[in-house]
């Protein structure tokens, strides 16, 4: 009986790291569909994200299951419900990597990021995949280290937001107000999918050490 449950445990943990790369995966389509006007890969990532909602409702519901017919203690406790807030986060970073879809594909055909602001958006995609990689990988190997390293990406994800607003709010910006507004939301779907990344890694520090990170450089939800 014990041991079925431990075995029911690790599988939550297992489809959360899955889930994890699916989420990388809808980052990096969504981003390609972005910055090349693919309508193709943007309907993908909006169709997948029924997915991701499924995985949540399945992951959230044997959760549930585990902590009513099991009464799980100390680490067994944490692991349930950390694997229950961290199923949250990443739905929600699902959901932005959708939306990034749909104005990729709302712009279709054109290009909804201006070609001066490309490589930001590149930088901010890749910092951000990095990001939800490293939390999935950290949260498989319980590794806390690998988990504390995020608070430097994020910080890497806010000057790259800086940047993007210096040149939304200059004086000679040569693209048009739609353009702006594309540009704004977008760098900020970028910049949360990176905060719940940080979330998601504060709470695998949470459970591997049984504490929560201390510090300016952490976001807790």
């Amino acid at each position: 009986m014990r041991e079925a449950y431990r075995e029911d445990l690790s599988s939550v943990v297992e489809d959360l790291v899955l889930m994890t790369e699916r989420v990388v995966t809808a980052v990096q389509l969504s981003t390609r569909a972005l910055l090349e006007a693919d309508l193709a890969l943007a309907e993908q990532v909006i169709t997948d994200d029924a997915v991701l909602d499924a995985q949540h409702d399945d992951l959230e519901a044997r959760c549930f299951v585990l902590l009513a017919r099991q009464a799980p203690v100390a680490g067994e406790l944490r692991t349930i419900v950390a694997a229950m807030r961290m199923v949250a986060d990443l739905v929600r970073m699902g959901d932005l990597a959708c939306h990034v879809a749909k104005i990729a594909r709302l712009r279709y055909p054109t290009k909804a990021v201006p070609e001066g602001l490309v490589p930001n958006f590149e930088l901010m995609a890749r910092v951000a995949e990095g990001m939800v990689a490293t939390a999935g990988r950290a949260l498989s190997e319980r590794n806390a280290h690998d988990a504390a390293k995020l608070a430097d990406s994020d910080e890497e994800m806010d000057e790259l937001r800086k940047s993007q607003f210096r040149i939304l709010l200059g004086t000679e910006w040569p693209y048009s107000v739609e353009a702006a507004v594309d540009v704004a939301l977008l760098g900020r779907y970028y910049e949360r999918i990176a905060d719940h990344a940080v979330i998601m890694a504060s709470r695998v520090i949470y459970v591997v050490t049984g504490n929560h990170p201390g510090g300016d450089n952490w976001t807790h939800a």
